[in-house]
């Protein structure tokens, strides 16, 4: 039985390697070659290293837009995921300990959020009457309303492993209700915290189709948008293209790399205790 457990798991690590080392081994090795080594679309070490040379030519690439985009995808990010932490943890911790009436309309509300498909042309036009198109904030609000349903799901799953003496013995010493939520609550939230953090963060972040509908214009591109843009500038020059994906690539998977456990015990913690 051992032995097969083995067996199995050699062999689910040998496909992970195949469907998503490979791939990004050659997304590097591509985008450190030549313009005519690149063409070939080889699985090779490179004849002629031009890392600095790729680099410099892609950062510079229509006026530095790929530096206008990691700017307006690191805002967009981190004041996205902010508020979704800090509204989604109130949301569950309020779904979660008081029982009232409405809770189970709410809770309909909150899974037809999660499943229900985005009405584009309806947001833009709430968009452009509140002056929020094609803007860095009305883009948070988007993403921070998107994220929000599977962010409480999360949030109100792991305050149900939290006992309710910790919240009775906080107001009996005084503390109101938001007391009790930001001095008690929220510190032992920290592994679903995590969780929303990395998974948000690299969702917000790799986001293609809402910063291209909301937020159109050079000005406002974020990474993935400019990826688009620049297939046509880079149709035969694919060691820019795979440089320009490499760049896009790298962040997130810094972050999945450092916080893969605390993103597992965030997701399962709530199912297992709860």
């Amino acid at each position: 039985m051992r032995a097969r457990r083995y067996w199995i798991g050699g062999i689910s690590i040998i496909v992970s390697g195949l469907v998503f080392v490979v791939p990004f081994i050659f997304i590097v090795l591509t985008a450190v070659k030549d313009k005519q080594a690149a063409s070939l679309l080889q699985f090779s070490w490179p004849s002629q290293w031009q890392v600095l040379d790729n680099l410099k030519e892609v950062i510079a690439e229509q006026n530095y837009m790929l530096l206008t985009a990691y700017i307006n995808s690191t805002i967009i990010t981190v004041v996205a995921v902010v508020l979704l932490v800090v509204c989604a943890a109130m949301a569950g911790f309020v779904l979660q300990r008081r029982k009232t009436a409405a809770t189970g309309f709410i809770d309909f509300v909150v899974l037809f959020g999660l499943i229900m498909p985005p009405s584009v042309v309806p947001t833009i036009w709430v968009l452009q009457e509140l002056h929020l198109f094609k803007t860095l904030t009305g883009m948070i609000l988007i993403e921070t309303a998107y994220g929000l349903p599977f962010s409480v799901l999360l949030f109100r799953a792991f305050v149900s492993t939290i006992p309710r003496e910790l919240d009775e013995a906080a107001i009996i010493d005084g503390a109101g209700p938001l007391g009790v939520f930001f001095r008690v609550v929220l510190p032992l939230l920290r592994p679903v915290i995590v969780t929303v953090v990395v998974v948000q963060s690299v969702t917000i972040f790799n986001d293609f189709t809402n910063p291209l509908y909301y937020m159109p214009g050079d000005q406002n591109a974020t990474v993935q948008v400019t990826l688009y843009n620049f297939q046509s500038l880079y149709d035969t020059s694919y060691n820019l293209l795979f440089m320009n994906i490499l760049l896009i690539t790298i962040p997130p998977l810094i972050m999945f790399l450092f916080f893969n456990r605390q993103i597992v015990a965030g997701m399962t913690s709530g199912a297992v205790k709860g």
